[in-house]
């Protein structure tokens, strides 16, 4: 599934490519992407038809598009999800879900939504060109500029779940998904079964910063592509997995000792860390239960 960096990285290319498009009109061709908008199908494309583009922001993995009437495009890319911004007369692509006609970008372009899995999905916000309600919810993510560090801190060390878990926990932070939260954990040596109770402000801090820093550096290397199914708004793959330290890497040696790197289900996932560098946390001691004699 598609993370902050790429996430982000189409909303950069969304930026440069359709702000200041006018919306000429809307094919939907597939239902299901816009399950989400309860106007359906036709009350979504006239919803949008005829409204103009006035940027493009994003929260954790979550995109919208603020338009000239106050209200949004809001978009969630699911597994598969992509937002190329195609000339006209491009052949159409094979999951080709939504078209989105374009007057004033690029002399004329086609905003196109392709989803092969139909996970993700477009839906039109009303109101919501500031913050759509419906991510209200959503945290802030790390490299936003008003996130808060200490309290995501004191947070993350009042629970005692794992700390991947945590990090995965998009009410309270948002846009680290499998990928990152592996690699963060990876540089600072922490396994992500440690509860966060266990964990002092100074690993939280740490590990919140290379967090911070694998995602900076994904984001300098267009993401990370895996297969065809992610790619930015020209269709073009990320390279960030060439950089991977744990993600992906099963039997393969750590970069710091040797230690073939291992896999672990986790949340109908995988995990992947060096059982060294990591060491899997022991199970906390529970007090014996007190026994009551018989007179």
């Amino acid at each position: 599934m598609p993370e902050l960096p790429e996430v982000e990285v189409v909303r950069a290319g969304l930026e440069r490519h359709v702000l200041g498009a006018t919306i000429t009109g809307v094919d939907v061709l597939h239902p299901r992407p816009v399950r989400r908008d309860l106007r359906g199908p036709a009350g979504f494309a006239a919803a949008l038809t005829g409204r103009r583009i006035e940027a493009a922001r994003r929260r954790g993995k979550y995109l919208w598009l603020p338009l000239d009437n106050g209200d949004a495009l809001l978009a969630h890319l699911g597994m598969s999800g992509q937002l190329l911004v195609q000339p006209p007369a491009a052949p159409a692509e094979r999951h080709l879900r939504v078209r989105l006609a374009l007057e004033g970008a690029d002399e004329g372009r086609e905003l196109r939504f392709v989803d092969q899995r139909m996970f993700g999905g477009l839906s039109v916000s009303d109101g919501g060109a500031d913050l759509p309600a419906e991510i209200a919810h959503i945290a802030r993510d790390p490299l936003d500029p008003a996130f808060d560090d200490d309290a995501f801190i004191r947070k993350v060390r009042r629970r005692s779940s794992g700390v991947k878990r945590q990090l995965l926990d998009q009410n309270l932070v948002s846009g680290v998904g499998n990928i990152y939260a592996d690699e963060a954990l990876w540089r600072a040596r922490i396994h992500g079964e440690r509860p966060g109770d266990r964990l002092t402000a100074a690993q939280v801090r740490e590990l919140l910063g290379h967090a911070r820093e694998v995602m900076i550096a994904a984001l300098g290397e267009g993401g990370t592509s895996f297969d065809a199914l992610y790619v930015n708004v020209n269709g073009e793959s990320g390279y960030f997995d060439r950089a991977l330290h744990a993600y992906g890497r099963e039997g393969q040696p750590c970069e710091r000792c040797g230690t073939p790197i291992r896999r672990v289900a986790f949340m109908n996932r995988s995990s992947f860390f060096c059982p060294v560098c990591q060491p899997v946390p022991r199970k906390r001691r529970t007090a014996p239960r007190a026994v009551r004699l018989a007179d």
